[in-house]
């Protein structure tokens, strides 16, 4: 009888070890969330020819979120590679936003956008950013 006991202690203490540590593994997944950023690109101004030193001062981080609110009869939003945004081109395989109020979640890295309207982009309507 008491080994039965002791091995129903063991299996609870198995149960509340487990449980702590999807608790855990929870608030971390959680803290990850909760630290992510939202940015406005362009501010008060939005998705416009004032972006170009935009992100200047700015630290973003993989999660962080980038709006792109603007009228879509104007821009649109393109995600493009270095090559793209250096000469103002997209390829056909280029991720096109033209919602107005388009959000797109930052991984690592560098991320490239335009506006593929003719000749925006070489206006300035384009950032270049690093997120960490």
């Amino acid at each position: 009888m008491a080994l039965k006991y002791h091995q129903g202690r063991c299996s609870a203490s198995k149960s509340v070890v487990f449980s702590t540590t999807l608790l855990i593994v929870s608030l971390l997944l959680h803290l990850e969330t909760v630290h992510a950023t939202t940015f406005i690109v362009g501010d008060s101004s939005g998705w416009d020819f004032s972006v170009g030193n935009w992100t200047n001062g700015k630290k973003f981080k993989a999660g962080d979120i980038l709006i792109f609110n603007y009228d879509p009869s104007d821009h649109n939003v393109v995600v493009v590679d270095r090559n793209g945004y250096n000469s103002c081109t997209s390829a056909a395989t280029s991720i096109i936003h033209s919602s107005g109020h388009d959000q797109v979640k930052l991984s690592k890295g560098r991320h490239y956008f335009m506006c593929s309207i003719p000749s925006h982009c070489d206006a300035g309507l384009k950032i270049a950013l690093n997120a960490s």
